[in-house]
């Protein structure tokens, strides 16, 4: 399978593609752009600490400041507004509203988001609010490796249902389940830094118990707004057709995508092949009543794509999707590479046919046990800059590539589910482009540039790329 080489479609021509109802939206993360790490009485995280550890980050690059959000929410808000989109889908920081991860609310934290979201309604734009984008408060014990993480996010649910839940319309309980455990705690390349492999399955289970907490808590709150999850899901394939390979990619697929995804939505944990039974044992001796925390239906299903992944028999080198993981290289898999397809700026294939597979994948895996699905986020990171039009003088970012991404993974996400398609069953409500602005992205630090608005991080200075122009034209074009 290779990609198209025939040019993207225009804005004109896919906002005639879109549903009535579909939802165009961005996304952000509060760790990623909000700085202020020491003000308003915000707690410390496991990413505050792992980044300040010397060799953890890219160029030693730290979030103190990131894009200084917290100090620009409304020239912020004013480009998401700007955008024309519908909805905005922002995190809220635990240790912000919530420092040590237990106990009462801290009020500046609070107001903070009290005021975002009452921007975003005086705007029109529908909140869509995201409790766990990976800042683990410090204090909290064991990470989620501890069930008592799990206890006191669900508390934490309830505390900000109370609080926002007559406003936001959206809730998602966990971002990315799969990336935590899998970049944080086995990996070792995400705060925690932790490198146990396979030992690192437990979290999963935290993790999924945590979201089960968490519906129960926003349930119990009456929270107005529909309750979710998102996950990051990759579509996996043997690099050969040997039986070897493809033994491997079932159990990656299994690991990445099925272990994070049945348990939410079937009730429980996936079956793996006889020879690999004994590596995710801790799964399959759980407590059914813990499958039944996990599994209480939910409103809409988030889904996260960005590339597929091809897998080989036998250790590899030390490199993952997000960076350099020495302990990859004691896996008896590895990740092959795509030459047929095109890199964004961090290597990923560029394979937007993949979306369509990926909501085939979930048609024909959960079919009516499926609720309504958004596409939390979609993006790329390639390198510009920012040039002065010479007629103008104004500043202008060039980026044709994302412009190309994001046209054809919508494209694509469209034909899938369109009358006809091969996942015409997934009832598909939006796409939320990553990310709004250039920012802190993780591990990489500052040198992977996903945003619609560039940011100069010397001075804060922000510039509309032509993908934010090409996105308020499909949204401005589209049938209302």
């Amino acid at each position: 399978m290779t990609s198209r080489a025939t040019r993207f479609p225009s804005a004109e021509t896919l906002a005639a593609e879109l549903p009535r109802d579909f939802a165009l939206g961005v996304a952000t993360s509060a760790f990623q752009i909000e700085g202020a790490t020491r003000e308003g009485g915000r707690g410390a995280s496991t990413w505050d600490a792992f980044m300040h550890q010397p060799g953890r980050i890219r160029g030693g690059a730290t979030a103190d400041v990131a894009t200084d959000h917290i100090h620009r929410l409304d020239e912020d808000i004013d480009l998401v507004r700007d955008l024309g989109v519908d909805s905005y889908r922002f995190s809220i920081s635990w240790p912000r509203v919530q420092p040590g991860g237990s106990g009462r609310l801290n009020d500046q934290g609070v107001a903070f988001y009290d005021r975002l979201i009452d921007r975003l309604l005086a705007d029109g734009i529908s909140p869509m609010a995201t409790l766990f984008h990976w800042d683990t408060p410090i204090e909290l014990s064991g990470g989620w490796l501890s069930r008592d993480t799990a206890q006191r996010f669900g508390e934490l649910a309830f505390l900000l249902g109370e609080r926002f839940g007559d406003r936001v319309d959206h809730w998602v309980t966990v971002n990315e389940p799969a990336t935590v455990m899998l970049n944080g705690y086995a990996l070792g390349i995400h705060a925690p830094g932790e490198t146990l492999l396979f030992d690192a399955l437990p979290v999963a289970h935290t993790l999924l118990l945590g979201h089960g907490y968490a519906v129960e808590g926003l349930r119990g709150a009456d929270v107005k707004g529909l309750v979710g999850i998102t996950n990051v899901h990759t579509p996996t394939s043997g690099a050969t057709a040997s039986d070897e390979d493809t033994a491997f990619a079932g159990l990656f697929d299994l690991l990445h995508n099925r272990i994070f995804a049945d348990p939410v939505l079937l009730g429980r944990y996936p079956q793996p092949l006889d020879e690999f039974a004994s590596l995710v044992k801790p799964l399959l001796e759980l407590d059914s009543r813990d499958l039944d925390i996990i599994s209480q239906p939910i409103d809409f299903y988030g889904l996260n794509y960005y590339f597929p992944t091809r897998i080989a028999a036998g250790a590899g080198r030390a490199v993952s999707p997000d960076g350099d993981a020495a302990a990859m290289t004691s896996l008896p898999f590895h990740l092959a590479p795509w030459p047929e397809f095109a890199t964004t700026g961090f290597g990923w294939p560029i394979a937007p046919e993949f979306l369509e597979t990926t909501l085939t994948e979930m048609a024909e895996r959960y079919g009516s046990a499926l609720p309504p699905v958004f596409i939390t986020e979609g993006g790329a990171s390639f390198a510009e800059s920012v040039v002065l039009d010479g007629r103008t003088g104004e500043r202008v970012v060039a980026d044709p590539r994302r412009i190309d991404y994001l046209a054809r993974h919508l494209e694509s996400a469209l034909r899938a589910t369109a009358p006809g398609g091969p996942a015409a069953s997934v009832d598909l409500r939006g796409y939320h482009v990553w990310s709004l602005l250039d920012n802190f992205e993780w591990a990489a630090g500052y040198s992977q540039r996903f945003g619609l608005v560039h940011v100069d991080f010397a001075t804060q200075e922000r510039t509309p790329k032509d993908s934010y122009r090409w996105l308020q034209a499909l949204a401005g074009t589209r049938r209302r």
